[in-house]
């Protein structure tokens, strides 16, 4: 049942939300808000992980990365899988709405909605899904900021931004690593118009400039509390470049397959400590 969850996915959301409520208030604030709002987006994030497994189960059974899922290797039943998923999802928004508020609640089924009805079909039809799943992606900073805002302001649509655009490097980063298995469960991820990525690298370089953008907006527009400082100001110049370097050699490397992997290696690293500048700046 725990891979069902997709652990490793879930944990992003959970901890983009976790940061996206602390960038706009101290956790002193109101403890239980913030403890029903990682509760809440753990199950609701874990539940569409195991829809999203139920609906592509005979995919997955073609992929090398996927064929030992629980469901393609037999471990769960189909009907298991989605009704633990609904039960998981369920409870999640009904936390989500009596622990914290209806926005955060409302925004939460607003990412499974298009993260189980339009990300994972399209999957198979478009390679422009990476950005209708982007969107699903990005919300759970914005639900944070909500759960502590109490409704989605100019810096929270900022958060949001952040997360969506530095989506595109990454997944981009995969789709080349993995379009052979991509291929095979007949995604379309990956297919730009050319065998050799370079439109996709591009579409990987235009989202980095996009993210730098995101990145130093907060800085230089006066909006709202939690305005940061000159130590997040610091670390978004140097992340921004570390992040950068690489993209731009995704795009004009020969070898897009070790520059792909040093892309993904990157953004991994890149916004755990982006989120965590914008929460030590707000207690400075």
């Amino acid at each position: 049942m725990y891979e069902l969850t997709k652990p490793r996915l879930s944990l992003l959301s959970v901890f983009t939300a976790s940061l996206g409520y602390l960038v706009r208030e101290p956790l002193r604030a109101d403890l239980s808000i913030f403890i029903s709002l990682t509760i809440g987006t753990a199950l609701a994030a874990g539940g569409a992980a195991a829809l999203n497994q139920w609906m592509e189960r005979q995919e997955d059974a073609l992929m090398a990365r996927t064929a030992s899922r629980p469901l393609p290797a037999g471990l769960v039943s189909p009907e298991f899988a989605v009704s633990f998923g609904i039960l998981l999802s369920s409870l999640g928004i009904y936390i989500l709405w009596t622990g914290t508020n209806p926005w955060a609640a409302t925004l939460t089924l607003a990412t499974l909605a298009v993260y189980l009805l339009l990300y994972t079909p399209m999957k198979k039809r478009s390679p422009y899904a990476t950005e209708v799943g982007a969107i699903s992606g990005a919300l759970p900073p914005l639900i944070g900021w909500v759960a502590a805002e109490g409704s989605p302001t100019t810096y929270g649509w900022i958060l949001f931004g952040i997360l969506f655009t530095w989506q595109l490097p990454h997944f981009m980063a995969i789709a080349w690593n993995f379009r052979e298995d991509y291929s095979k469960g007949g995604f379309k991820l990956h297919q730009l118009g050319d065998p050799d990525g370079k439109s996709l690298a591009r579409k990987s370089l235009i989202y980095s400039v996009l993210l730098t953008c995101f990145v130093f907006s907060p800085y230089f527009l006066t909006i709202e509390q939690s305005q940061p400082g000159t130590f997040y100001l610091a670390s978004a110049v140097l992340l921004s470049l570390y992040l950068l370097f690489p993209a731009i050699r995704f795009f004009t490397s020969n070898n897009r397959d070790h520059s792909a992997k040093k892309l993904f290696f990157v953004t991994i690293i890149y916004l755990p400590l982006l989120f965590a500048a914008l929460v030590i700046d707000r207690y400075l």
